[in-house]
């Protein structure tokens, strides 16, 4: 429903008339806007099409090059697995029994960090070089009252965002109530921007009943694997190796996020959540290590595997909406920046949990 209401548009429209006059401007507003449609939707997919849509174009008429526009919006769209309220941790928490809420908080800020990290990438490569993302001439630049009034953009997304993590995050709802609330109000903007009709409702119901059912059917399968795995004795068996060679925990940890990694370029992040989380969690949780922490470093390593070659989701996000000019070896290589940021987003968490438990340990 938010992809077909505008307020893509109209916050594009904002950061241009905001930031366009800074070298990287642009490519700091798309990662900024990608974060506020990952609150709102909770998914990768919306911020990539949405903006490889209106961004993408927009950017290269006015001089970016090519592989930072790609790579900033497939990256900028991969925050969705981070910022609340992520689809993805909410299966997760069903499957490991884990607070939906807990999820959620230890979710924002490694994400915000991220984010952070990108922006500062961007206005580094192009402070250096300004030719990647010229800024607008002076003449073509906006005044003050202009850029104050651009402002009202962010009231609907705002508001929308606030409502539905309050409801989740303050106990009012459950995530699946705080869904249906967060649908009513996309409809309800969707209505005052005289966007909503009968062929995009049919459009949405279609489509949501088409990622449902896959899911369900992911769900039902990998659960069948993970159980007769299970039941074969392979967690027993993962036990007993670690403690016959004395593996330290945090070496095995880096294994488990290395098949996260490697199955990323591969499977679909939710088969890879259900085949093994079951396996996992239990070992983590018998080595010491905090379990909402460790969902944390299993969310950031599916973002790697959304722009992880040969398969990551947003690699393709970003080929179905690109013109011809680019091409899909100039997208693999505008991920790769992004996926070493990514890494160095992920090591950090690992060497300071706080990043990702000081605001459950705030709120819960």
């Amino acid at each position: 429903v938010l992809e077909r209401s505008g307020i893509t548009d109209d916050l594009f429209g904002m950061i241009h008339k905001l930031m366009g006059g800074i070298p990287g401007g642009l490519g700091v507003g798309t990662v900024l806007i990608c974060a506020l449609i990952a609150a709102m939707a909770g998914v990768s997919g919306a911020a990539t099409v949405s903006l490889g849509i209106i961004a993408l174009p927009a950017m290269l008429r006015r001089g970016y090059h090519k592989r930072l526009v790609t790579g900033t919006i497939m990256a900028g769209g991969a925050l969705g697995f981070l910022i609340p309220p992520s689809v993805l941790m909410i299966v997760y928490a069903f499957l490991a029994r884990e607070s939906v809420g807990k999820l959620f908080a230890a979710g924002l800020m490694p994400g915000l960090m991220l984010a952070g990290i990108y922006m500062a990438y961007i206005l580094i490569r192009c402070r250096f070089n300004p030719e990647l993302g010229p800024g607008t001439p002076p003449a073509e630049r906006y005044s003050a009252k202009e850029k104050l009034q651009a402002l009202k953009h962010l009231l609907a997304p705002g508001l929308l965002v606030f409502t539905v993590l309050g409801c989740i995050i303050g106990g009012i709802t459950s995530p699946s109530e705080a869904s249906a609330v967060g649908a009513a109000g996309a409809l309800l903007i969707t209505a005052t921007r005289r966007k909503l009709n009968w062929q995009l409702l049919r459009y949405v119901m279609l489509n949501t009943t088409k990622i449902t059912g896959m899911l369900i059917w992911i769900a039902i399968a990998a659960v069948f694997f993970s159980r007769i795995y299970m039941g074969l004795g392979a967690g027993m068996l993962i036990s007993d190796l670690i403690d016959d060679f004395s593996l330290s925990p945090y070496l095995v940890l880096f294994f488990m996020l290395l098949s996260f990694f490697l199955l990323g370029m591969f499977l679909d992040d939710f088969a890879i959540l259900f085949i093994t989380v079951p396996l996992y969690v239990p070992i983590v949780r018998d080595l010491g290590f905090d379990t909402t922490w460790f969902a944390i470093l299993f969310v950031l390593s599916m973002q790697s595997a959304y722009l992880t070659p040969p398969f990551g989701y947003n690699l393709f996000y970003m080929r179905s909406v690109a013109p011809k000019s680019i091409s899909i070896v100039d997208i693999y290589r505008s991920a790769l920046p992004y996926v070493g940021l990514q890494i160095f987003g992920l090591i950090l968490v690992v060497a300071f949990p706080s990043i990702a438990l000081w605001l459950p340990g705030l709120l819960f």
